[in-house]
């Protein structure tokens, strides 16, 4: 961060070098170069179609639940399940949901633009990976079964 310090005055290095304080993130590069390997040898194709896979399967459930409305259905879309869930607030689907042990985003997503646009004000959303299964999809329908009785009239 600094090219040179005495009692008197500091000598902020010249960029970039002055805000990379410490020691470097080799443990960082080694673990990326670790998680490309993983990746290649699953192949990219096998890790889209899995994903792909599970979305379908999630986008199915969904679909059969009353008043649960999905928010984004196009056809060659990326492993995400954004919904509404008729009569709760996303952050409440959140909180019931974490408390069943299930991760989930809650809020505007970071586009707040195309919300209002479209006069949403937030959405409850699943992301799908490889390392997620149909048993987690189960799960995430059963989470929202509870948050559906607990917010029934």
């Amino acid at each position: 961060m600094i090219s040179r310090v005495t009692f008197e005055r500091t000598w902020y290095n010249v960029l970039p070098f002055k805000f990379e304080a410490g020691t470097p993130n080799v443990a960082g590069g080694i673990g990326l170069g670790a998680a490309i390997d993983y990746v290649q040898a699953i192949g990219l194709d096998a890790i889209a179609a899995h994903e792909h896979a599970l979305l379908d399967y999630a986008t199915r459930r969904a679909e059969e639940v009353p008043g649960l409305r999905l928010i984004g259905t196009a056809r060659n879309k990326a492993g995400i399940l954004s919904f509404t869930l008729e009569g709760v607030h996303p952050h409440e689907i959140g909180t019931v949901l974490d408390h069943e042990g299930i991760a989930i985003r809650t809020g505007h997503h970071c586009a707040m633009p195309v919300m209002d646009r479209f006069g949403v004000p937030a959405t409850a959303r699943a992301s799908f990976a490889l390392y997620n299964t149909r048993d987690e999809i189960d799960a995430l329908f059963a989470g929202l079964a509870k948050v559906q009785a607990l917010f029934r009239p």
